[in-house]
């Protein structure tokens, strides 16, 4: 419970000083409303069903672009873990690409794909990739060689090997990726519904609030759904690999109690 505690009290400071920073006048506040108004605002729209459709638009995205990449990334990255002479002819494409914002793609996947549902998703899955690809190539490195010559020894083959010895202790490193991909790929879809303007979204909802009028109290309401999603994405999948990974070093009790 104490680093549940640790966590509101520096979120409840954060508002608390920007509460006083709104009321006393250091910024305007036109342009950044008081917490508690914003606060109010949030869950007003949170009992309204046009931005719950947008909520679950940019969560269903997510999740489906998070398993897409992992889908993807996972074997990829045991091949080329598994395959020095393919990771060798390969790693300077994947250099290549890795780098390249999503965002910078919008406009090729609007005109190659459209802007519909499947523009956010593809470029989400292109930026969820790399740390799950990533993380499972250089766990393959981190296994101890007396462990596949054992399996080899043993009779096992390549693929056997890979099942029985590279995946289970890729495991907790490849979940690791997964995690750090998740708040990835919401910064993506939210990224681009605002900037591609989807038809339904959070970062919809937030472009339209900006528009016109101007209304900050709805566009930092929904800057902070966002943000309160991928801080419940992260938590969850950080308690589920805990408890999925408990004999691991990295997931222990030990190491838990030290941070």
């Amino acid at each position: 419970m104490r680093p549940v505690v640790r966590n509101l009290a520096g979120l409840a400071a954060f508002l608390g000083l920007w509460e006083c920073a709104a009321r006393s006048g250091l910024v305007p506040a036109t342009d950044v409303p008081p917490a508690s108004v914003v606060l109010g605002r949030t869950v007003e729209m949170l009992g309204t069903e046009p931005f719950l459709r947008d909520v679950v638009a940019t969560v269903l995205a997510s999740a489906l672009a998070l398993g897409i990449a992992a889908a993807g990334a996972v074997p990829l990255g045991l091949v080329l873990g598994s395959l020095p002479r393919v990771r060798s002819a390969t790693m300077a494409l994947v250099e290549f690409l890795r780098p390249i914002p999503s965002v910078a793609l919008i406009p090729l996947v609007l005109v190659a794909i459209g802007g519909g549902p499947e523009a956010k998703i593809t470029l989400a899955v292109y930026a969820a990739v790399w740390p799950i690809l990533y993380n499972t190539i250089y766990a393959f490195d981190e296994i101890d060689p007396l462990l596949l010559d054992t399996a080899r020894s043993s009779g096992a083959g390549r693929i056997a090997t890979l099942v029985t010895v590279a995946l289970p202790h890729s495991a907790p490193f490849v979940f690791t990726g997964i995690r750090i991909s998740a708040a990835i790929g919401l910064i993506v879809v939210v990224s681009t519904e605002f900037i591609a303007g989807a038809d339904v979204g959070i970062g919809s909802f937030v472009l339209e609030a900006a528009a016109g009028a101007g209304r900050m109290d709805l566009v930092l309401a929904g800057t902070l759904v966002a943000g309160a999603l991928g801080y419940l994405a992260n938590d969850g999948l950080e308690r589920l690999g805990a408890r999925l990974f408990r004999w691991h070093a990295a997931t222990g009790t030990d190491s838990q109690e030290a941070v």
